[in-house]
Order: structure tokens, then C-alpha cells, then sequence
């Protein structure tokens, strides 16, 4: 299993009338989440482009327990539970200022070869860095 956590300060723009956090602005988060962990593994989305892969999101599940607020630095913490193939797991909680659990969501995203447009195996760079975490 692999974890990482990032940290974002939820900004006035995005935030309803209420000062809570719209909701479709989680799915960025994720996506930051999801950025920072690879970058910390040394790998980045770009990287992956550059060698041909894209990885699209397939499915994406959210569920609202308590309110993002605005200003308020939100802990997003990113969990793989299995080693990745085609297809890749993201689960994500994120943690108000409090440490208080306000939310918790899932990714299915899918490796693609860019040339052929067909879902394809990760790079072998990309399952080098992260089978340790798996063994």
C-alpha cells in the first residue's frame, strides 16, 4: 500500500454562497492529490505523456460529510491499495484543519498508449517506483 498527503488552502472562488467548498471542486482535488503522489515518486503526469501514456479517469465516487470551508488548509491524503495493471485505484480522504474526516472519495483511471488509443500495461519506470510499496 501506498499513501501521500498534500495540502490545499480552499480559495474564495471556490466556494458557494455558504462558504463551503463547491462540490465539484473535490475532483481537483483528487487530481492534485493525485499529481503531488507521483511527483513524490519521482514521476510526473507530463513525464508519462512525454513517453506516450495518458491516464483518463474511468469512475469517480465522492462522498460529503462534513463542509470544506473557506480559507482552510485541507490535508489530502492519497491511498493505493493494490499494485496497479491496466487500470489504477485511488482512494482519497481529506481531513479539515481539526483532523476532523470531511470527505472521502475514489478514482478509477486507466493507462493508455496515446499512439494506439488502447488501454495498455504502466511503464516499466512508472511500476519500478511503486512495486516496493506492493511487496
Amino acid at each position: 500500500m501506498f499513501e501521500h498527503s498534500t495540502k490545499i488552502r480552499v480559495r474564495y472562488g471556490e466556494t458557494d454562497q455558504m462558504g463551503y467548498m463547491y462540490y465539484g471542486n473535490y475532483a481537483e482535488f483528487y487530481e492534485v492529490g493525485r499529481v503531488e503522489m507521483l511527483r513524490s515518486l519521482g514521476l510526473t503526469y507530463s513525464g508519462m505523456e512525454a513517453s506516450g501514456i495518458m491516464m483518463p479517469v474511468l469512475e469517480m465516487k465522492s462522498k460529503y460529510l462534513k463542509p470544506a470551508l473557506y480559507d482552510e488548509e485541507i490535508t489530502v491524503k492519497v491511498i493505493m491499495d493494490k499494485m496497479p495493471g491496466v487500470k489504477i485505484h485511488f482512494r482519497y480522504e481529506l481531513f479539515n484543519e481539526k483532523e476532523e474526516l470531511i470527505h472521502q472519495g475514489e478514482t478509477l483511471l486507466v493507462f493508455v498508449n496515446m499512439t494506439t488509443n488502447r488501454p495498455c500495461l504502466p511503464s516499466s519506470e512508472f511500476l519500478e517506483k511503486i512495486k516496493p510499496f506492493f511487496e
